[in-house]
């Protein structure tokens, strides 16, 4: 008898811009090669309008966009909540990297692992630490 099973990889959220894209629709590409070193499912996350889409070239990102346009902000729950049920994920099933605390934690406070990222030092050392202790 054979038993098949699957090992069922966490999906990383990815902060949108000023993380993994620039305010000008830069790729940071350092980030970008660290990410795919990870076979798991990456899902960009942001608040973005249609006009915004456009500015910062979401629409050329090389992983899914999930955007709500501001309604609500990712500093609310229910942004996370929505997320979550759109990819019919539990909070264990995600990990998530963003730069604005506020938004790191609401989503902690529906449950999902989050880590700020400091855009500023842009420490790849330490997201992929985060990364490797939590996927």
């Amino acid at each position: 008898m054979v038993f098949c099973y699957t090992i069922d990889m966490k999906t990383i959220f990815v902060d949108a811009v000023d993380c993994f894209v620039s305010d000008k629709g830069v790729i940071f590409q350092e980030m970008y090669d660290l990410l795919e070193t990870y076979e798991n499912k990456k899902i960009i996350v942001t608040g973005a309008n249609d006009e915004q889409f456009k500015t910062f070239g979401l629409d050329k990102m090389p992983y899914e966009v999930f955007t709500l346009k501001h309604d609500p902000e990712k500093t609310h729950p229910k942004y996370f909540k929505m997320l979550l049920e759109k990819y019919r994920l539990e909070m264990d099933e995600a990990v998530y990297f963003e730069h604005n605390r506020d938004a790191v934690e609401s989503a902690e406070a529906v449950g999902i692992t989050a880590y700020w990222y400091d855009n500023e030092e842009k420490d790849l050392s330490a997201l992929k630490k985060f990364l490797d202790s939590n996927l």
